[in-house]
């Protein structure tokens, strides 16, 4: 069970699904069927515009991209994928990360959205995702664009939330671990962090430690990469992230935004640039 009660479900979806009827650009919903189950993908923008997928990190859904989709959406046929096992509207299964099972799962979505070949924006659990993909299918994947993606530096306490999973908390307390981990500030972030408590206090995140890419799959990457990371992640050593693939991605651009930590917003418009180089 990836939600710790039904009726913890059924409120993290109502709130998911309140989020989605205020959506600030006209999307389709579409779900695709894949070897992992049903995968529900929010779509927007021109219809003949180049595809862009976007995939969120842990703990999240596609409402993560309410804030920048506005800015992508002008230029980009963007695709919001929910990501499976995780509290959005797709199937509750979850690939194995340390095998070609997300890859699949990816072929099938992408396939299913008559999409050969598309830029990704990832952030976190996304970002090794995207990563995995890139690695795997680099005929697929035109451009990178990442997040504090997981794989890449060290984990420091893993990609979950993992001070959530500790000891039981009351709202008090996991707000404040939301804060500290997630790097959220309390007034600024408050949308995000009230979203953070609600799913984390009726959700089961995956526990396994994502495996590390090696500097050989790190140098195969031939297309332009992104990497955009706060420089007080508390979750993953963003300067090892930094260091890694200065030194072994041939084609990538790094940026380290001081006083950030794991949650990185208002990046919307350098992404848009680098997609559109």
């Amino acid at each position: 069970m990836i939600y710790k009660s039904e009726a913890g479900r059924r409120e993290i979806l109502h709130h998911y699904r309140r989020v989605l009827d205020a959506w600030p650009v006209p999307a389709e919903h579409v779900r695709v069927p894949t070897r992992e189950g049903e995968t529900f993908v929010l779509v927007s923008g021109p219809r003949d515009a180049p595809p862009l997928v976007l995939l969120h990190g842990s703990g999240a859904n596609a409402s993560m991209w309410r804030g920048d989709v506005s800015t992508w959406s002008r230029h980009f046929r963007t695709y919001a994928v929910d990501l499976v096992g995780e509290p959005g509207l797709s199937a509750p299964s979850r690939p194995a990360l340390d095998s070609d099972a997300v890859a699949l799962w990816l072929d099938d979505v992408l396939d299913g959205l008559g999409i050969a070949g598309a830029a990704f924006v990832a952030t976190s659990l996304g970002g090794w995702m995207a990563l995995d993909y890139a690695v795997r299918r680099p005929e697929r994947v035109t451009r990178l664009a990442l997040i504090c993606p997981g794989g890449v530096g060290r984990q420091k306490v893993g990609w979950i939330l993992k001070a959530l999973l500790t000891r039981p908390f009351g709202g008090g307390g996991v707000r404040e671990s939301a804060m500290a981990v997630a790097g959220l500030d309390g007034e600024r972030d408050r949308q995000a962090l009230d979203a953070v408590v609600l799913t984390f206090t009726h959700f089961n995140p995956r526990r396994e430690r994502l495996p590390v890419f090696s500097d050989d799959a790190l140098r195969g990457l031939t297309m332009p990469v992104l990497v955009i990371a706060g420089d007080r992640d508390a979750m993953i050593d963003s300067h090892q992230t930094a260091r890694r693939v200065r030194k072994s991605v041939p084609h990538a651009t790094v940026r380290l935004l001081p006083q950030v930590g794991h949650a990185v917003f208002g990046q919307a418009g350098p992404i848009a640039e680098f997609l559109r180089a």
